[in-house]
């Protein structure tokens, strides 16, 4: 699948979310057996670890249809690089979504400049570029923040990563960035 006909499915799958029209996705015996054989994702999500927001439910999406990667405020380090890689070299995946949401407390955080242990100053620390492009824009700065971070991300996977630069010039791989409305369950991909 390239990644385009993987943005539709997940563009699909959030307007079945939103109506509550689920396509009931398959999570039973017969499909874990079937996936004992491996695995076949058609997106990579990048995603904050925030519990209001689990990709395969807010895509209307089974076992084994998406790769999911989890952080606080979807930050990249070479673990998740890592695990993007995998999927992208091993797993023919096209494309990877970057998924922030709107009122996000890592974000918010690194914004206050919250006092923090050392691992989650880490977690901070990384979104903190990200704040001080936001701070150029016009209009709120949470939301700004947000957008940045997003940016930030897709810039750091397509220049921190050889294997996902290769993918993109030779393979078709998209990188895209989302953000989840927590109200209204809607994913808006045209976020800028």
């Amino acid at each position: 699948m390239d990644a385009y006909q993987a943005l539709e499915k997940l563009i699909a799958g959030n307007k079945r979310y939103v109506t509550e029209r689920y396509a009931k996705p398959d999570i039973g015996y017969k499909k874990r057996l079937e996936l004992v054989q491996g695995q076949q994702p058609f997106a990579v999500i990048l995603g904050c670890s925030d519990s209001r927001i689990p990709p395969e439910i807010i895509f209307d999406q089974g076992l084994g249809d998406l790769f999911v990667v989890r952080t606080a405020g979807q930050v990249v380090d070479s673990v998740v690089l890592g695990s993007l890689e995998y999927a992208v070299e091993h797993l023919a995946v096209r494309l990877i979504l970057i998924l922030g949401h709107q009122d996000c407390g890592a974000v918010k955080a690194a914004l206050t400049g919250t006092q923090a242990s050392l691992h989650l100053c880490s977690i901070l620390q990384a979104i903190v570029p990200a704040i001080e492009s936001a701070r150029n824009c016009t209009g709120e700065l949470l939301p700004n923040a947000i957008r940045a971070n997003i940016d930030f991300n897709i810039d750091k996977l397509k220049s921190a990563s050889p294997v996902l630069g290769k993918a993109i010039s030779a393979k078709g791989l998209q990188i895209i960035g989302a953000i989840h409305n927590i109200h209204d369950g809607n994913v808006n991909f045209d976020y800028v």
